[in-house]
């Protein structure tokens, strides 16, 4: 009887999208923020902000600020923060204010969803591959290479401070880990001319199983996102590491939301295939970069954004745009108080299908039952 009712229940959760977590092991809290987002994706999407805590248009580092509160009055519902001085070079002032920004926003009710523009870790170079000496490196790094050592020794001070931010519950911060993202391009020395299908897959799956299984790291959702160069669902497969290695498919696409041309249609397209895959794979799905440096169209939130946001058959968990420099005169995509695109993006804000800070805080994503 017993095994009759567990069968039923798990025919259940089978039929109404029950999913579970590359990490059997995830936290209480990394399981509930994956459902609650799944849920939201049915309804809305969550907006998100790189860097948007952590300095903005003419600042750094003042508390419990953004470019976008100073706009609508709540923070965005997910802020973007980088692993790039994590490097085996990295300062423990640097991880503390991180481990800060990243603690703050969990217990605001926010989400965090981590990049990481990794510095060549075999060189004195940069993340691109111009700068980072135009060697290979992801060949060096994976079980075998010259480098795979120091690629451990590296990956074992993330996990350190991943299972050292917690909130104010206890509990440990879930977060979402973008790692080696846009590798379809050539502009990063993980890019797809700079390794093989099999190098470039090996690299993620030890990545992955080596903070999962061996640093017992169990607060991450896995988040797969190449950039825009795809157009059929085989095509973006290609370097996907298998569904057993992710929680969430993306896409980064600024090339046709206006920064080279204006093609909602194709950008549309390309997202469709990633949410028809998430919905058929039981995972989530997300627009994980985009964004109009400077926001010269004073309605691109409403007209472009939105736009795409809320086209047909599409679920996104989340969009994000790319981060505000604090001294660059051109080098932003979310308004401050005055710029020309405000408004529209109070429009944006106040739009029930977005979901900001004040959204999130109000649903208790992290303590569903």
């Amino acid at each position: 009887m017993k095994k009759a009712l567990l069968m039923v229940s798990l025919m259940i959760f089978s039929t109404f999208g029950f999913s579970q977590l590359m990490d059997k092991n995830a936290t209480r809290e990394t399981v509930n923020l994956f459902k609650s987002m799944r849920k939201i994706q049915k309804r809305g999407t969550i907006f998100a902000h790189q860097h948007a805590t952590e300095y903005g248009r003419g600042w750094s580092g003042d508390e419990d600020r953004s470019d976008v509160k100073s706009v609508v009055g709540t923070h965005p519902g997910m802020i973007g923060v980088d692993f790039s001085g994590f490097t085996g070079r990295n300062s423990e002032a640097y991880k503390a204010k991180l481990k800060k920004t990243v603690e703050d926003a969990y217990n605001r009710g926010g989400i965090v969803t981590i990049a990481w523009h990794f510095y060549n870790p075999m060189g004195k170079g940069g993340f691109y591959w111009e700068g980072s000496d135009s060697t290979e490196v992801v060949s060096r790094l994976i079980p075998g290479g010259d480098g795979h050592d120091k690629y451990k020794g590296i990956l074992n001070d993330v996990a350190t401070w991943l299972s050292s931010c917690k909130g104010a519950d206890g509990e440990l911060v879930p977060m979402i880990f973008r790692p080696y993202h846009e590798f379809d391009g050539d502009w990063f020395w993980w890019g797809a001319s700079h390794c093989t299908v099999n190098e470039y897959k090996t690299l993620w799956k030890f990545t992955a199983s080596y903070l999962r299984d061996e640093k017992n790291v169990h607060n991450l959702i896995w988040a797969f996102s190449p950039d825009n160069r795809f157009n059929t669902e085989a095509e973006y497969l290609e370097r996907y590491p298998g569904d057993e290695w992710v929680d969430l498919v993306g896409m980064d696409n600024y090339a046709d939301m206006g920064r080279n041309r204006y093609d909602l249609d194709a950008a549309t397209k390309k997202l469709r295939i990633v949410s028809d895959y998430a919905r058929k794979h039981k995972k989530l799905a997300a627009f994980t970069e985009t964004g109009l440096e400077s926001i010269p169209n004073e309605t691109w939130w409403t007209e472009t954004l939105l736009k795409v946001m809320k086209a047909k058959k599409l679920r996104l968990s989340y969009v994000l745009v790319w981060r505000n420099d604090r001294n660059s005169p051109t080098h932003y995509y979310a308004p401050v108080p005055g710029h020309p695109s405000a408004p529209d993006f109070t429009k944006f804000y106040e739009d029930k299908f977005t979901w900001f800070e004040s959204d999130l805080a109000s649903k208790n994503i992290y303590k569903k039952k």
